[in-house]
């Protein structure tokens, strides 16, 4: 099951020319499902059903319940945010879980819960955008400590494990993700663990997702980091849902194009056959 993650740069930059590098993108990984955030929708049209029906994928999404700072940014109270998910398999449930965040720096960031109907069992498959302010790692610490116990409430009774995808604004050491994955600190749900898939990368493998030689990322504001991820629960019997590898994608023009300020991650899991 190859599954990916990527973080789109909503209505920033020249919005309609990505839109056609990121279905380039995507077409060329051929994914199973996919974590989107930062999905426009606007007149009546979503970036991820467009995406979905170039690519023969089911979809669904969940908008910001607060979208005004963003709004503000482009100056078009009229377009939507949120995040999406893309699936070769049908979607049979949804939920979806504002992140806390306090006054300051709510942006209406949230988690999307989609149970995925393969013919073989159900996936648990979540996305996620945590805040994004440097300063904000207690703030970051709240949201992913909801977001675990929304995995524990909706991870279900199926040997697949659950999928955590998203753009979690945090370094890899940071407290934040440590606190997420459990296991190289205590976990913030009581024995739940979920690996990161690039504990399986190539050490070798460029990994920073947040890259300045990316054109839309502004040089020396930042330095490079990997702050997109995709989060695995143990694997289920006979190794289901194991990490086989791991690698970043979308990390360059399409036809002269960069499609996002991030790269995305694409990992491929031991799972069901394609339908």
């Amino acid at each position: 099951m190859r599954v990916v993650t990527w973080n789109l740069w909503w209505r920033f930059g020249p919005w309609a020319e990505r839109q056609k590098a990121i279905l380039g993108a995507l077409r060329e990984l051929r994914p199973d499902v996919v974590g989107l955030q930062e999905v426009w929708d606007a007149g009546g049209e979503n970036l991820a059903e467009w995406l979905a029906g170039e690519l023969g994928l089911h979809w669904t999404w969940a908008p910001s319940h607060a979208p005004e700072r963003w709004q503000h940014r482009i100056g078009d109270p009229a377009v939507g945010i949120g995040n999406a998910v893309l699936s070769r398999w049908p979607i049979t449930e949804q939920a979806v879980l504002p992140l806390p965040a306090p006054t300051d720096v709510n942006d209406g960031r949230l988690a999307l819960y989609t149970r995925l109907a393969t013919p073989s069992y159900p996936v648990p498959f979540f996305t996620t955008h945590l805040t994004s302010a440097l300063h904000a790692s207690a703030t970051r610490c709240r949201q992913v400590t909801a977001l675990a116990e929304f995995v524990a409430e909706h991870r279900g009774d199926t040997p697949f494990p659950p999928v955590v995808t998203g753009d979690f604004n945090a370094w890899p050491d940071s407290d934040e993700i440590r606190l997420f994955g459990g296991y190289r600190t205590a976990p913030a749900v009581p024995r739940q663990v979920l690996l990161d898939a690039w504990e399986y990368a190539d050490p070798a493998a460029p990994s920073h997702t947040w890259d300045p030689a990316n054109p839309y990322v502004a040089p020396g504001r930042y330095p490079g980091a990997r702050v997109d991820y995709i989060h695995v629960g143990p694997p289920g019997p006979n190794a289901l849902g194991h990490v086989r590898s791991v690698r970043r994608a979308g990390d360059g023009p399409v036809d002269g194009v960069w499609p996002s300020d991030h790269a995305a991650v694409v990992a491929d899991l031991a799972g069901p056959p394609a339908a």
